[in-house]
């Protein structure tokens, strides 16, 4: 059995996550005080309580999500002895999960990581003004008729593809108007759903330059060590150690699609058949069977969750 660890991305926030672990766990309380202080807030306290309207919030989701992955990682590795480094052949995360990844490969540290994804959802949050931009789901079309509608839909302004998710589950994002053109053009083209996102910003697009350029400023060169185990890069499919190439990879990612069907894709097709979800949520688990036929996906976000992933991993 090959394993790899992947992190979820935003969308799989909901109040009270983290929650059971905080209360099993002194080393995840301790995850939690250790975020709240970096950030001089108590984040803890929307991660628990809510309101689900205020987690949902970009510059609380990306952070909170980062914790609750983080809590798992640091219960597994100080609780029951397993390390990623001993254990998982390759990390990955979506979107944001990118960042928890490289937070539990030692490329940076937790409360760094917490500041970075702080600023990163206040960028990309403010990057376009309140209503100007959207996202659309489009299913049941592959990647390159999604493509097609992308380009036909831009009409001048921006309609990009933002996540590849999977064969048939394509986002594009960019300006309101030609996203709007797009599910319809998708409709058109057979697409068996196009469903409009809510979300507050248009992700992963052009649109998304000033918070590039935000998280160039903010990233510096180079992240703080190489990564311990390779981390599958959203921009490229393909993993990376280096820290200066782990940076530019970031820059870029905020602008660019979120490359997760080829990111599994490789994976599996590096002999990768467990893949094994770490935070809130199980969205990615949902799509290992749709990216890498074969694989088994485990969702590991409790107590139980963990001793039983501990488990089957320590034999």
């Amino acid at each position: 059995m090959a394993t790899a660890f992947i992190f979820p991305g935003q969308g799989s926030q909901k109040a009270g996550m983290g929650r059971d672990l905080a209360e099993a766990f002194a080393t995840a309380r301790d995850v939690f005080a250790e975020v709240d202080e970096a950030l001089g807030r108590k984040l803890s306290e929307i991660i628990f309580e809510g309101p689900d309207e205020t987690l949902t919030l970009t510059e609380n989701a990306q952070p909170a999500l980062m914790a609750v992955s983080m809590a798992v990682v640091r219960v597994l590795e100080k609780d029951f002895d397993v390390r990623a480094a001993d254990h998982a052949k390759y990390l990955a995360g979506h979107s944001l999960g990118e960042y928890s990844a490289l937070c539990a490969a030692g490329c940076f540290s937790l409360d760094r990581t917490a500041k970075l994804l702080q600023t990163r959802g206040r960028a990309m949050q403010g990057a376009v003004p309140p209503g100007e931009g959207a996202m659309c789901a489009i299913l049941g079309l592959d990647l390159g008729d999604v493509e097609d509608v992308a380009r036909k839909a831009a009409g001048g302004e921006v309609c990009e593809v933002a996540n590849d998710n999977a064969p048939g589950q394509v986002v594009v994002s960019g300006h309101k108007g030609a996203v709007e053109r797009a599910a319809i053009l998708a409709r058109d083209a057979g697409a068996k759903r196009a469903v409009m996102l809510p979300v507050s910003a248009p992700f992963h697009c052009s649109l998304m330059i000033k918070a590039a350029e935000a998280m160039s400023w903010a990233l510096g060169e180079a992240s703080e060590s190489p990564a311990a185990v390779p981390v599958v890069a959203n921009y490229t499919a393909a993993p990376e150690t280096v820290p200066s190439e782990i940076v530019s990879n970031l820059v870029h990612q905020v602008t660019g699609r979120v490359r997760w069907r080829e990111s599994m894709a490789f994976m599996a097709g590096e002999g990768i058949d467990f893949f094994v979800e770490l935070g809130a949520g199980k969205v990615l688990t949902g799509l290992v069977k749709r990216n890498a036929p074969g694989a088994e996906g485990m969702a590991v976000n409790g107590p139980a969750d963990i001793e039983k992933l501990a488990e089957r991993l320590k034999g």
